[in-house]
């Protein structure tokens, strides 16, 4: 070992008097032995070896506080949360929903809470890491300031973040476990970050958007929802008696389905997208309950028809324009 670091330790000397055109010294091997024999290599790795140990100890140690930190705030929302849960009844609710409006603010702190706290130590941590190797940290945010110092490292992307998240929990525009559409996509709040905001499609692709990109946010979980239930029919069918039986369902199940709110409404008979016929129904509902409600009723309305001996299409059927009277 001592060899190779004398022959690359030469090597470098030997550059060194070739630009200065010292041949004398290239030739006298002596002289670069005493150069290198100068440093005080058991002291360089005797500190190197300290620093190393030291900054292995102090990540054990920053890893310890995450895992404590992030439990006691986990420990601390689950109690709020319980509470929560034991005074349901006379808490204000999400409107259409019977989950309370303190439930879901509470989950959306303690997402946020975690992340503060994390980003916290993380800082922290580089700090000592950059002192025990002799970078002055303190020095260069005295000297130029941390916005400053933060420009200057191209984070004012990061900044943006920081300022879009706060507008967004202070404004109370979602709550983790809400159903939203954020920049055309869909799906459930899983977190709110200082930086990101994760969303959980409905096929459960996990989505991570940065806070500074959401431009719109639709909030699908507040105020009732509408859906559209489509029977489609043929040009032979008897509209009339199909709306009639579909008028029967709604006022046998809507009046005790929890899920309706207000009355139905028969739109009749109208051109869907794919350029079959059908009969539309409108069906008020509660936040959330839209897809369950239309599967429901879809089903009652398809029953309650075939038991009257009405045939409709298996499968979308493309009823063609009646042709115009030519003179």
């Amino acid at each position: 070992m001592n060899i190779f670091i004398q022959l690359v330790a030469d090597s470098a000397k030997a550059s060194s008097a070739l630009k200065s055109g010292s041949v004398e010294n290239v030739a006298n091997p002596s002289f670069l032995t005493k150069y290198f024999r100068s440093f005080n290599w058991t002291k360089i790795l005797s500190n190197l070896t300290t620093k190393i140990v030291s900054i292995v100890l102090v990540s054990i140690l920053f890893l310890i506080i995450v895992r404590v930190g992030k439990t006691v705030i986990k420990h601390f929302f689950n109690k709020r949360q319980t509470n929560i849960s034991q005074k349901k009844d006379s808490l204000p609710k999400i409107n259409g929903t019977s989950e309370p409006i303190a439930a879901r603010r509470n989950k959306t702190m303690y997402t946020l809470a975690t992340n503060i706290y994390y980003y916290t130590v993380i800082f922290f941590w580089l700090y000592s890491i950059l002192s025990m190797i002799g970078i002055p940290v303190g020095t260069l945010l005295a000297g130029a300031g941390i916005f400053s110092l933060a420009i200057g490292l191209g984070a004012q992307g990061f900044v943006s973040d920081i300022v879009s998240g706060f507008f967004i929990l202070f404004e109370h525009q979602i709550d983790v476990g809400e159903r939203v559409i954020i920049n055309n996509i869909e799906g459930y709040v899983k977190a709110v970050g200082i930086r990101t905001t994760q969303i959980t499609s409905i096929n459960g692709t996990l989505n991570f958007i940065q806070n500074r990109n959401i431009t719109t946010v639709s909030n699908l979980s507040r105020g009732k929802m509408m859906t559209i239930v489509n029977i489609r029919i043929t040009p032979e069918t008897p509209i009339h008696k199909v709306e009639d039986i579909i008028a029967s369902v709604n006022e046998e199940k809507c009046p005790n389905d929890p899920d309706i709110v207000g009355k139905p409404v028969i739109f009749g008979t109208n051109f869907l997208e794919d350029g079959s016929l059908a009969i539309s129904v409108f069906l008020h509902t509660k936040s959330e309950r839209e897809f369950d409600v239309n599967a429901k009723y879809l089903g009652a309305y398809l029953t309650a028809i075939y038991k009257a001996g009405i045939n409709l299409p298996l499968s979308p059927l493309v009823v063609p324009a009646p042709p115009q009277k030519t003179n």
